[in-house]
């Protein structure tokens, strides 16, 4: 894993998740971006290279910047956001999602790397565990002195 791919996956497309949090940095802004999703199957765009210093002067006077940043973060360290920037014709977009410049190929390695460990991550979440025993069923108190004493007869009635 220490070479970028070579096979390009096409444009990778938003989920639910990437929409929402894409709609979460909008919500803060004075106007939507063009380099986010406004909906599922939309492209995941990779940002150029400080865009985020480009959203800042877009915030709306109650949001904070500390806010920005941590719904930014929130949506550029998302396993889809990787994949898009790991293929080998990915390109960094700005603010109204044109193409700016292609990804080093350093910087789709790290993504590649990142990719695979959510990946792997998430395939180890998602993995079925060995299901639990059925829990006992629960008993009143009567059919437990009940139970008890059932038990004590035919354990008698043996012994007899």
């Amino acid at each position: 894993m220490d070479k970028p791919w070579k096979i390009s996956r096409g444009p990778i497309a938003a989920a639910e998740l990437d929409v929402e949090k894409a709609n979460a940095i909008n919500m803060l802004l004075i106007r939507p971006v063009g380099v986010l999703p406004a909906k599922p199957g939309d492209p995941v765009l990779p940002f150029a290279v400080g865009l985020f210093n480009e959203l800042r002067p877009l915030l709306k006077p109650d949001a904070g910047v500390t806010t920005l940043r941590r719904a930014t973060a929130a949506y550029v360290h998302c396993r889809r956001y990787y994949f898009a920037s790991a293929q080998p014709d990915s390109m960094r977009h700005g603010l109204d999602g044109e193409p700016v410049e292609p990804l080093s190929s350093e910087d789709r390695l790290v993504a590649q790397k990142r990719f695979l460990s959510l990946k792997q991550n998430a395939g180890k979440a998602e993995a079925p565990e060995e299901p639990a025993p059925p829990p006992p069923p629960l008993l009143s108190k009567n059919e437990q002195i009940r139970a008890a004493l059932l038990s004590r007869k035919s354990s008698s009635a043996r012994a007899g």
